[in-house]
């Protein structure tokens, strides 16, 4: 077979290390083997329900009495619609004003029929802070995010005169399957990756704590970057954000990598 053209396959060659989970590695993995890319999935993060919906149900039950709904990730968009059918509730409010992180989650709550109302300019916490922070005084807003994230989203926007309450909707932990392939694959010099991928602070905890917090035997190996919070994670555990996506989406982390090697001699 005819190895195609670098201008139409620029990562030919280059085995990029995917960590999503795994139920949402595809996308990233796809977009990567369009432009030549030889992928390999190991999760390290797995989504898992929180230990009760008591809290999410209770939130669902009470849309009505909400101005504001953020949703911050399509994990979160998931689970809140699966107990809304659980709960035999077909749409939110109307009345009631929606908010994403981004395009991806905004294409999710799309897709079950909901408005949204706000995008930030920038798919990060703060941005949404600066989205809303004028928006929300005297208002009653609805967070729904993982079990463990970081509070800048609730506590600017009680700064900013909102009521706030925030509701677990699914957690992540370390999927332990992940230990013996990931340290394997580094080791491997047919299957050790060149580029390793990652797509949140805790894609990148999760890594560390694969690798036993060892990180040794990673030279050679770039790190990537979805945005900002992602690279400071990485600094703050020892590591180097030696690529970083400009727009903080999957596209955008895949064109990084790409300009990359199309920059860089291999």
């Amino acid at each position: 077979m005819k190895k195609p053209a670098l201008d139409q396959a620029p990562l030919a060659g280059v085995r990029v290390l995917v960590g999503r989970a795994r139920h949402q590695a595809g996308a990233l993995s796809a977009e990567l083997r369009k432009v030549g890319a030889e992928v390999v999935e190991i999760p390290f993060i797995e989504i898992r329900k929180p230990r009760s919906f008591r809290p999410l149900d209770a939130a669902v039950k009470s849309l009505d009495s909400y101005d504001w709904l953020i949703l911050t990730s399509v994990n979160g968009v998931e689970a809140m619609w699966a107990r809304m059918e659980k709960l035999r509730r077909r749409h939110v409010p109307d009345r009631l004003l929606v908010a994403a992180i981004g395009p991806a989650t905004k294409k999710a709550i799309e897709q079950r029929g909901t408005t949204v109302d706000v995008v930030p300019k920038e798919y990060v916490a703060e941005s949404v802070v600066r989205s809303l922070k004028s928006k929300v005084k005297g208002k009653r807003v609805l967070l729904v995010r993982a079990k463990v994230a970081r509070d800048v989203i609730p506590r600017e926007l009680r700064k900013a005169g909102a009521q706030v309450d925030v509701v677990e909707a699914y957690e992540t932990i370390v999927p332990e399957s992940s230990r013996v392939r990931l340290k394997a694959a580094l080791a491997n010099a047919r299957r050790r990756p060149q580029v390793v991928t990652f797509t949140s602070s805790s894609t990148v905890k999760n890594f560390v704590e694969l690798l036993g917090r060892k990180l040794s035997g990673l030279d050679g190996i770039l790190m990537s970057s979805i945005g900002p919070v992602t690279s400071a994670t990485l600094k703050e555990l020892g590591l180097k954000a030696d690529i970083k996506a400009r727009e903080y989406t999957i596209p955008g982390l895949v064109t990084a990598i790409r300009k990359a090697f199309v920059l860089s001699p291999r």
